[in-house]
């Protein structure tokens, strides 16, 4: 904002020292009924403004005038940007824990009906030998789930209308389960763990913390909401401003509550000095719509001039001129984080079959111990 400081020293005639805030801080009202950081250098009237834009609150007002509204702006979450990370239980996404759970009984109850209708009509209804059993049933139900073809098959129309059922629901199951995970292993899904305060507050891998004696400091801290003041209790501490630490955040030391302005400011650095983006917004705003001002002391006599001075720059353009230029190379970063994948199919790595692997390994160990098991005990026979 120091090219709308000029212009006022040009347009009113007026010369400034800038005179940095104490703690570089924007100031929060003290039990005392003072304030700290600017704020506190307003209210003592120890400078005649205040040039960085601020969020307008009653309790800033008590301390100083504002000018007319400069924009609006929201509050959002500011973190590392979330990443493909390769699951070695991939393969078991495509169906919901409930769902899995569900086939196996299906399986198990396929399984034990399957056995009892058809040795019951082999033994009892037709009175002919018997030649079910549990493992060929077992074995016929498996296959059937799997798609493959099996030798086996009940001898009469009870036990037949089972199979028919059991291979109907198979194939309902196969059908959904290898459509859903040809499509995630196509276009892999990113999993976004923050995206709003109940994530972050519900979540414990990554911490949060709050600019210090900021307008979001005390909306906090004076919250009377269970969510609100748990993102207070819980916070990992402070911070002095998220352009500052914009690096500690992009490293993914913590999660930081920003205006979206200074956000994109932060994105806009990031990709322009990496080429990449490393930061990634929340989509529900923590604050919306909230309006910045330049501040001044109680009745400065600056401050009607540069009110018209501020509506002539935003009539003309000026000011959202002056935006735009603080977010370029933002697009590729404000898109959601599937989009870094890129264009078309990229080939599977090993980690992505990491769980098949392991349990085919898994099962050739068993199948291996298994043998040696039989073995000795022919040998001890």
């Amino acid at each position: 904002m120091k090219f709308v400081l000029d212009i006022f020293a040009k347009m009113i005639n007026f010369d400034y020292e800038l005179v940095p805030a104490p703690g570089n801080k924007w100031g929060a009202p003290l039990a005392n009924g003072s304030f700290s950081g600017m704020m506190g250098l307003l209210q003592r009237e120890e400078v005649e403004l205040a040039i960085a834009p601020f969020f307008v609150t009653p309790p800033r007002e008590t301390a100083a005038d504002f000018s007319e509204p400069v924009y609006y702006d929201s509050y959002a979450i500011l973190m590392v940007r979330p990443e493909i990370v390769n699951d070695m239980s991939g393969f078991l996404k495509p169906f919901a824990p409930t769902v899995w759970l569900m086939i196996v009984l299906s399986l198990l109850c396929m399984t034990v009906a399957m056995s009892r209708v058809a040795r019951y009509e082999e033994v009892v209804v037709f009175s002919l030998p018997a030649t079910t059993t549990w493992a060929k049933a077992t074995l016929w139900a498996i296959q059937a789930f799997s798609q493959e073809g099996s030798h086996w098959l009940p001898r009469k129309h009870g036990g037949r209308l089972l199979v028919s059922t059991w291979l109907m629901a198979s194939l309902v199951f196969m059908s959904s389960y290898s459509g859903i995970l040809t499509a995630m292993l196509t276009v892999p899904r990113v999993n976004i763990p923050i995206d709003s305060l109940k994530d972050l507050v519900a979540q414990s891998d990554l911490p949060w913390r709050i600019e210090a004696d900021s307008f979001m400091y005390n909306f906090f801290l004076k919250a009377e909401d269970n969510l609100r003041q748990g993102v207070f209790s819980k916070k990992a501490g402070t911070f002095q401003d998220c352009w500052a630490d914009r690096q500690a955040i992009a490293d993914g030391e913590f999660a930081a509550i920003c205006d979206r302005i200074t956000m994109m400011k932060a994105m806009s650095w990031d990709f322009s000095t990496t080429g990449r983006c490393h930061l990634y917004i929340s989509r529900e705003k923590v604050y919306d719509n909230g309006y910045l001002s330049i501040a001044f002391k109680t009745k400065s006599k600056y401050l009607p001039a540069a009110n018209k001075i501020i509506k002539t720059l935003k009539m003309t353009g000026h000011l959202n001129k002056w935006l735009a230029d603080q977010i370029t190379n933002t697009t590729q970063c404000l898109k959601p984080p599937s989009a870094d994948i890129g264009a078309g199919i990229s080939p599977l790595s090993i980690e992505a079959f990491s769980g098949p692997l392991l349990v085919l390994l898994t099962g050739l160990t068993m199948g291996g111990v298994v043998l040696v098991a039989e073995h000795l005990m022919k040998l001890l026979d």
